[in-house]
């Protein structure tokens, strides 16, 4: 165990309050000078399904999720099987439970972690209105060196409105879970050390509530979406704070009316976005298509969960990935994008809504459950960044107006409806510059050449990918797996060196090329049962010789350890 990290579970069946009291903690620790990260394992059920708050916090940034867990509180054994290969225990972690939900059950025996014995029901019911999962939160908040009293702020902020009762009551909980963790014997619980304040209060933050942030920063001003796990919170924290800004949200019916929308909004003149997951996705390619024959900007987040159909709606998985490259028919121009933390949700989507308005096209953003609905307590990100900026015509009365003029670099001004002498056709038809619908095969070729033409133009240099060591192999990465292979290469002192692609589309060979220097081998690190990614670097990149492929699909994550590993037989190959 590193001594300044501790990785703790907490896990209970729905209505356990698993989640509220994970919450708390986050924030509480958040206040108190630590890094961190929690992480939501849920069952499908609406209510009465398992639960897992996994949480990992440390002294310096903590981004990944780690090889293990130090610590695992069970309130009950509810489900346990269901999730149980989602936390891996070693025979020196500490599994903390309540007597009173029955024997601890074989798929947690076989790990060999020392079991010990919490009474949070029995102490509970020594007060009125006193409930378990508070118990439990002072007792596993003592291994952060955290006391009732620092928990109290945040326990007001997200109880208060519950009435006085049921705050004192919960308030009293604490206390007994503190007194329990005093009691324990010596060396069963870890304490990982409380960290010096800060001066600078530390945000807590998820990767939705980033990106929405994001869009805001880089000049969405409309959005039109339908609510699907795992994205609906973007829409959530975007409803109030467009308004802010006095930008507008509709939740309309179906994905098809919200990319649809979107495009009107967009011809419009307005900054516009949705956020969907793969099923949404789906509907949305035909508009998505739309949107690059009229060359009218639109930004869509797609926050992947399992997949096909309907899939593992609360699990995370990047499967979406041929669908956002490959997905529209015909030449489709277009960005496609992924963030590489829950931080860089932020700055990605800005750069995302930024570079769609530059180049007149869609902009796919490729999230995951695992950074979206995970929230992580991060420094204050920068202020700034890039933010819309439409090339906007000036017609002349008169002169006629070429909406998809083939300018040198493919990007055409366009006119805002309304404007004396703009007007012009925009539809999904093969057209001219004029934007007359038109069947000759140079108005279809010279068009084809514009979409394309205006992608190679957007600046990509520092933003394209996270790059960090200089070993021979190249760990490459995208999405939620980045920081994952980043802790990897660290532990690899010096045998391996971190690609995480941020910038999917339009392909950067220049930039690859310069970043596999002197690398002999690949790994490809991702989350989906076919390799995607991996396939579409052999197809689109020179790569070395030796690639393989570290691939499975959700739910199980990748762990810094296993791609440590595979580092480790690379290196040890001599092909």
């Amino acid at each position: 165990m590193d001594h300044h990290v501790l990785s703790l579970a907490m896990t209970g069946s729905g209505g356990a309050g698993v989640m509220t009291v994970g919450q708390i903690l986050v924030d509480a620790a958040a206040r108190a000078g630590w890094y961190g990260l929690m992480r939501r394992s849920l069952g499908p059920q609406i209510r009465g399904g398992e639960s897992a708050a996994l949480m990992r916090f440390g002294h310096r940034p903590i981004l990944s999720h780690g090889d293990s867990f130090d610590l695992l509180l069970a309130y009950d054994w509810g489900n346990i099987t269901r999730f149980a290969a989602e936390l891996p225990l070693r025979p020196d972690s500490v599994v903390l439970f309540d007597p009173d939900a029955g024997d601890v059950p074989e798929v947690i025996e076989r790990t060999d972690a020392r079991c010990v014995a919490a009474p949070l029901s029995a102490m509970a019911k020594t007060e009125k209105g006193v409930r378990a999962n508070m118990v439990g939160l002072g007792l596993v908040a003592a291994a952060l060196g955290l006391t009732p009293e620092d928990l109290t702020e945040e326990m007001t902020k997200a109880l208060g409105d519950k009435g006085e009762e049921i705050l004192k009551s919960s308030l009293a909980g604490l206390k007994m879970g503190a007194e329990l963790a005093a009691d324990l014997p010596t060396g069963v619980f870890p304490n990982a050390g409380r960290p010096t304040p800060v001066s600078n209060p530390r945000w807590s933050i998820t990767g939705n509530e980033a990106a929405g942030l994001g869009a805001l920063r880089g000049g969405i001003r409309f959005v039109a979406a339908y609510p699907i796990t795992p994205s609906t919170e973007i829409l959530e924290w975007l409803a109030p704070n467009l308004a802010e800004v006095g930008g507008q949200l509709v939740q309309v019916e179906d994905e098809l009316a919200s990319i649809n929308m979107l495009v009107g909004a967009s011809f419009g003149g307005v900054p516009s976005l949705t956020a969907t997951s793969g099923p949404g996705l789906s509907l949305m390619l035909e508009g998505l298509g739309l949107a690059v024959s009229a060359e009218v900007p639109l930004t869509l987040i797609d926050v992947q969960r399992g997949g096909p159909s309907t899939g593992i709606p609360t699990k995370s998985e990047q499967s979406d990935f041929n669908i956002a490259v490959y997905g529209m028919h015909g030449d489709a121009p277009h960005i496609v994008c992924a963030p590489t933390s829950i931080p860089d949700c932020l700055s990605t989507v800005q750069w995302a809504v930024a570079s769609a308005e530059a180049a007149q096209c869609p902009a796919i953003v490729l999230s995951d459950q695992y950074m979206g609905q995970s929230r992580a307590i991060v420094d204050q990100p920068p202020s700034g960044g890039p933010v819309a900026n439409r090339r906007i015509a000036q017609p002349e009365d008169g002169a006629a107006y070429k909406r998809y003029a083939l300018t040198n670099d493919g990007v055409s001004p366009m006119s805002v409806p309304g404007v004396k002498g703009g007007e012009y056709t925009a539809d999904g038809l093969a057209h001219s510059e004029r934007g007359t619908p038109s069947t000759q095969a140079s108005d279809h070729q010279s068009q084809l050449d514009k979409r394309e033409r205006k992608l190679d133009t957007l600046d990509c240099d520092t933003f394209w990918a996270e790059t960090e060591g200089n070993g021979p192999i190249a760990v490459i990465a995208f999405g939620s797996l980045t920081e994952a292979a980043r802790e990897a290469v660290a532990r690899a002192h010096g045998d391996a060196r971190l690609i995480g692609v941020r910038v999917i589309l339009p392909l950067q060979p220049e930039l690859m090329a310069k970043a596999l220097e002197g690398v002999s081998k690949v790994l490809v690190v991702e989350q989906n049962h076919g390799g995607q990614f991996a396939h579409f670097l052999k197809g689109h990149y020179a790569l070395p010789a030796t690639v393989e492929s570290l691939h499975r699909p959700g739910p199980l994550p990748i762990r810094p350890v296993e791609i440590l590993a595979a580092v480790t037989a690379m290196k040890g190959d001599a092909r």
